[in-house]
């Protein structure tokens, strides 16, 4: 049988990791699948830069388009990234030239997703993406193929490695967020700018991936509710503690009556649960399904080994043959994307305050939260450290002292209109933190 040849775009580190996988396992692949898997040329910004791969033998193209529609590749594995620009030509000139394609790029697949599916259907050809959702873990081929005769009600998980050690460090160390961003800058877990992560858009985009394979959507990435973790501070970390929860960033995606409910958040997570131990940037991904029950799938979310280890299952998956839609039905039969009710998120919050310390401020704030149904389980007000002097510890009067707040089950959009109306009297000396409580 006649080699797989391969087209590699992209020698960063998740390319140099496809390298070093092919060619220390090229023979038992070859072994096991009656077919060599060869990479015949590559293509990168920098010729010259050290790769600590042997690049000699591969026939070198500046243009990523012009490799994918080159007659010497079966597949083009596109490891550039981003949503537009040289990845995106790459990938629609390949698959247009009928090559298969091989992508670990979200934000592409998060923005174009559905058409270049269908670009790929009309051509006969795969687009394959395991690499592009957490890393190592075999998620997209669970969705894809082994719950393909499940009935599938929510998917949600930690997706983003970054977030994940920065949360992890707070909590376990007692530092600021700002402190630890820093040093997951300096350790190569964040980048220059931290945005995309900690902003919560990563996780977004690998959610609404997961998302059109669960439900069988159109992919939406306009229609998620996002917010990063800037906003989690040392004393929120303090407060979960002390009432038995870890703060997690977590992608949710879930079926409701009024519609599919997608949101990235950070949440305050059971310490006793399986979630809440997934430390450091490692990720983890929770599937609730009719037959099986609940899949817990937990693993390295990033780097070059574990990448490029989903990269080459894909590789074998064409290289074994057949075809199957991208997003495990064809394209046409997805459904458009219906967005649940707005607000009708039902749940149990943390709410944290920088009230005035004088009366009547709780008592204004209980009434804010009861009028609108919200029934509190627990308030808990912290007094300020400055004391009057000789006044044997007393509160300095006029100083701001924070209250955390527990409530019971109740909808978002009461939540929302509570602490906009506490916020707008004037009574709070900083924005109000509020976090979902998750009772995974």
């Amino acid at each position: 049988m006649q080699p797989l040849k391969l087209g590699v775009a992209g020698l960063g580190t998740v390319g140099a990791g496809l390298l070093k996988l092919l060619d220390a396992h090229g023979e038992r692949l070859a072994a096991a699948l009656g077919r060599r898997i060869i990479v015949t040329a590559v293509s990168a910004r920098d010729r010259n830069k050290d790769r600590g791969v042997q690049l000699d033998g591969f026939e070198w193209f500046d243009d990523a388009a012009k490799l994918a529609a080159s007659p010497g590749i079966d597949v083009l594995v596109e490891l550039i990234g981003g949503d537009e620009g040289v990845a995106r030509h790459a990938v629609e000139a390949a698959l247009g030239a009928g090559k298969h394609v091989v992508t670990a790029n979200k934000a592409l697949l998060a923005k174009h997703g559905v058409a270049l599916a269908k670009l790929a259907e009309s051509r006969g050809v795969e687009l394959n993406f395991e690499a592009a959702v957490a890393g190592g873990i075999p998620v997209i081929k669970t969705l894809r193929e082994s719950l393909a005769g499940n009935g599938v009600s929510r998917v949600y998980g930690i997706l983003n490695g970054t977030c994940n050690y920065i949360l992890t460090t707070m909590q376990e160390e007692g530092r600021p967020f700002a402190e630890v961003l820093k040093e997951a800058q300096d350790k190569g877990y964040a980048e220059a700018d931290p945005t995309f992560d900690v902003g919560g858009f990563d996780t977004a985009h690998k959610l609404t991936l997961l998302t059109s394979l669960a439900f069988g959507t159109e992919v939406a990435f306009d229609q998620i509710d996002i917010e990063g973790i800037e906003s989690i501070t040392d004393a929120d970390i303090q407060a979960a503690d002390d009432l038995g929860y870890r703060i997690k960033l977590l992608g949710v995606a879930m079926m409701t009556e009024s519609g599919i409910e997608q949101r990235v958040h950070p949440a305050m997570v059971p310490k006793h649960s399986a979630i809440a131990e997934v430390s450091g940037v490692t990720n983890c991904v929770a599937i609730d399904a009719d037959f099986v029950g609940t899949l817990l799938m937990v693993g390295p979310g990033a780097g070059a080994k574990a990448t490029a280890s989903s990269v080459a299952s894909d590789i074998v998956d064409i290289a074994i043959g057949g075809v199957m839609p991208p997003f495990r039905m064809p394209a046409a039969k997805l459904q458009p994307y219906r967005r649940a009710k707005l607000g009708q998120h039902q749940g149990a919050y943390y709410v944290r305050l920088l009230v005035e310390d004088r009366p009547g401020v709780m008592a204004f704030v209980a009434k804010q939260m009861a009028d609108r149904g919200i029934s509190l389980e627990s308030v808990v007000q912290r007094r300020p450290r400055q004391t009057i002097p000789g006044g044997g510890g007393r509160p300095e009067a006029g100083q701001p002292t924070p209250v955390v707040i527990v409530t019971y089950e109740t909808t978002e959009a009461a939540m929302r209109a509570a602490l906009d109306a506490i916020a707008s009297d004037g009574r709070l000396r900083s924005k109000p933190q509020m976090i979902r409580i998750e009772k995974l």
